[in-house]
């Protein structure tokens, strides 16, 4: 039998070292073949790039490529290519490091990679700046609201979106293989140097500007009113078309890195909403803000308020809090404002010490007021959430004054139910104070005829404004009883010694004597009572029918039954009818039409003498009852 030979276990075997011969063989390969492949792709993209360098001599092939001032626009296969060629390189690279860092095609790649990028940063700046029709805030904002999908769909006449499409996609083309080639820092620099350059002066056509607080509390109001005014119009411009549109211009152009999207565009908008929002907190530091002046303030407080979810939605971002900070800031001091200004207003009702008004007329005081709630009430949003007032404020006034507002809705601690309780008490504390001064008048009747005017136009006020929908129609119809209830005293008060003059009962004959004595009672009586009222006014031509209809009713009828029983026998007994029937009955009726006009009453005359001048109300409030009959 024969014996194997078994090798020692120190000694190779000829199988072992053709294995690990073969190993190192492939390996080599690979490394040989990779090595292969970089090269082939590092010359591929530098056949490419040295097309487009920037600094080429001008003996250079490249020269004639770098006369196309704008590759993307010019020739957009050209410009793909060079993409995708510093993709490629940056792969290569990536590579090439693993292996040695310093290898002379990372050194050659990374020249190379130098020149695509000056390239790339040329164009990216020259789309920028050479596309701003194409990347107006318009253009953007309504881009937003349709994909490109619907946009193919779309008329092809409309040359500025598909510019606009294709310019957005250029700029977000060489941000993202900047970004992916780790040059992200150089492409936000140009992009916003250009773009924060777009708000300030987009900013600045708009008309704002950056004031300091102590040029606005130098202003004089005539100016900073224009520069509200031009505030107002331009603020919704300004957040919802101009800071929307770079919001979506920015994500969009920096959407491979979040980090980048979101600094970029706090950088670019922040300064010029600082400014935006600024403005209406200096202008609650405005050196004097008297009572006409609440209105601006609201208007400022009113286009915060509006816009408020906007920002919420484009200053989402941790880095543009402070914007949104400033807003709030600016909302809170105009409240503060707006509630001080209001009770200085309140304070000047009840400090008024003017006199009655000759006629018991419409007091400019009632005017002043009305129409400045009737203005206060086209801001009732506002209103709603400046006003903390408590109901329990009601019980302070005297229960004379008969007024007890509740809610429409039932719930007390609504807005609604804040304004009408804020709105109803500022009402019920003029009708207090005219109530003072209804007692300044020595006749009776007159007071009662001066609060019925009075009140009937603050009803007409509230009927014919918004104040009817803050106030009700319970308050409105609460009022117009009272109106009716004051006249229907005036009429006892004013006329009852004429009324009296007269018999309760004319079916039963009287004698001639007591005839002629009522005719001379009555004659007195209506003399004396019509030569004091000829003066008197009732401004509301409704209200002036309705009494004159009311008083004719209750004399004219019981006159003309003495006057056609008795005239007869008057002058069958010889009595002179002139010096005893001085009134005819339709005398009587042209003597109550001719009532109540009253003498020309000017408004101008009866000043306001409270803590500030109400004259561009009193013209307002004059106009409108001459225009009205009130």
């Amino acid at each position: 039998m024969r014996t194997p030979f078994f090798s020692s276990s120190k000694s190779s075997s000829p199988s072992s070292h053709n294995s690990s011969s073969s190993s190192t063989s492939r390996h080599n390969f690979c490394d040989n073949f990779c090595e292969s492949l970089m090269e082939e792709t590092i010359e591929n993209a530098e056949s490419i790039i040295k097309k487009w360098d920037l600094d080429a001599s001008s003996t250079s092939t490249s020269t004639f490529y770098n006369r196309v001032a704008n590759l993307f626009r010019d020739n957009p296969l050209e410009a793909k290519n060079l993409l995708n060629a510093v993709n490629d390189l940056q792969h290569a690279m990536q590579f090439v490091i693993k292996d040695s860092s310093n290898s002379k095609l990372l050194v050659k790649a990374h020249n190379l990679m130098q020149i695509a990028i000056k390239r790339l940063q040329k164009e990216f700046y020259t789309i920028l700046s050479g596309s701003r029709y194409f990347l107006d805030p318009e253009t953007i904002s309504s881009r937003s609201s349709k994909s490109f999908e619907d946009e193919v769909h779309e008329d092809n006449n409309d040359i500025q979106t598909k510019v606009s499409e294709v310019v957005l996609d250029d700029l977000k083309s060489i941000a993202d293989c900047m970004i992916k080639a780790g040059y992200g820092k150089e492409c936000v620099k140009i992009y916003k140097f250009n773009r924060k350059s777009v708000i300030n002066e987009t900013l600045y056509y708009l008309g704002i500007e950056k004031l300091s607080s102590s040029e606005i509390r130098k202003m004089d109001w005539e100016l900073l009113e224009i520069k509200i005014k031009n505030w107002l119009s331009s603020v919704k411009i300004a957040v919802i078309t101009l800071l929307h549109s770079e919001r979506i211009l920015c994500d969009y152009v920096f959407s491979a890195s979040d980090n980048i999207r979101k600094t970029c565009f706090s950088e670019i908008a922040k300064d010029g909403a600082l400014i935006l929002f600024t403005f209406p907190e200096m202008v609650t530091k405005y050196k004097k803000l008297s009572l006409e002046k609440m209105f601006r303030v609201l208007d400022l407080y009113d286009a915060v308020c509006d816009l408020w979810v906007e920002l919420e939605m484009i200053l989402d971002l941790e880095s543009t809090a402070i914007v949104k900070s400033q807003a709030m800031t600016s909302l809170v001091k105009l409240g503060d404002v707006a509630r001080a200004m209001l009770l200085e207003f309140e304070m000047a009702v009840q400090k008024d010490s003017s006199k009655a008004v000759p006629g018991g007329g419409i007091h400019p005081l009632t005017r002043y007021v009305m129409n400045y709630l009737v203005f206060l009430s086209d801001y009732s949003g506002a209103i709603s959430k400046v006003i903390v007032e408590s109901p329990m404020l009601l019980k302070m006034l005297p229960e004379s004054c008969n007024l007890s507002p509740t809610s429409s809705d039932g719930n007390g601690d609504s807005p609604s139910s804040a304004v009408f309780v804020r709105l109803a008490w500022l009402v019920l504390v003029l009708l207090c104070k005219l109530d003072g001064k209804a007692q300044l008048y020595k006749d009776v009747g007159l007071s009662y005829l001066f609060l019925a005017n009075n009140l009937n136009y603050v009803v007409l006020k509230v009927r014919d404004s918004n104040l009817k929908l803050l106030l009700g129609s319970d308050w409105i119809l609460k009022h117009e009883m009272k109106v009716k209830e004051y006249m229907s005293k005036y009429e006892r008060m004013g006329w009852d010694k004429v009324v009296t003059s007269m018999p309760e009962n004319l079916t039963n004959e009287i004698s001639s004597i007591k005839a002629k004595d009522c005719f001379n009672k009555f004659n007195l009586s209506f003399e004396e009572v019509y030569r004091k009222q000829s003066s008197w006014v009732i401004p509301d031509p409704k209200l002036r029918d309705h009494i004159k209809i009311s008083l004719s009713s209750k004399i004219v009828p019981i006159y003309r039954v003495l006057y056609e029983m008795y005239q007869g026998e008057l002058v069958r007994n010889g009595t002179g009818m002139e010096s005893i029937v001085r009134f005819a009955p339709d005398d009587l009726q042209n003597y109550f039409s001719d009532l109540f006009h009253g003498a020309s009453i000017s408004d101008s005359s009866m000043g306001w003498s409270g803590s500030s001048s109400p004259s561009v109300w009193t013209s307002t409030s004059t106009s409108s009852s001459s225009s009205q009959g009130r």
